[in-house]
């Protein structure tokens, strides 16, 4: 499948610099930030730094070494937060239009601090 990455997306410009952020962490290959509009007391979204629209295109075409980075950072981040082990917390990534995917930059929302309710509407 071909991915179209656009580099004016929100993700791309905090990235660059253009747009401030309340950072959570940042890594070699990785940036974790709150969410400007959260939807529970702990919602922190976190992005590889390389220009990967989906979750489908970052495990399809990221290195192993992007991967591994990612993965123990999203860990690291539930450390920093407090979400985890405790009470638990939810890992959301949504994909397209029909997941709901507000920006066509990969991200992972870390959410908690709270029950999260239904996971999808049936």
């Amino acid at each position: 499948m071909a991915y179209s990455y656009d580099p004016q997306n929100i993700f791309a410009r905090i990235l660059r610099g253009e747009i401030p952020n309340k950072t959570v962490l940042e890594t070699a290959h990785t940036l974790a930030f709150h969410d400007i509009r959260p939807h529970a007391p702990v919602h922190v979204l976190v992005i590889p730094k390389g220009a990967y629209v989906s979750f489908d295109h970052f495990a399809a075409e990221a290195s192993a070494e992007e991967i591994v980075d990612f993965h123990r950072a999203c860990a690291k981040v539930c450390e920093l937060v407090g979400v985890a082990p405790g009470d638990g917390f939810r890992a959301i990534t949504n994909t397209g239009a029909h997941g709901m995917q507000e920006v066509p930059h990969y991200h992972l929302h870390i959410l908690g601090g709270r029950t999260m309710g239904p996971l999808v509407i049936r």
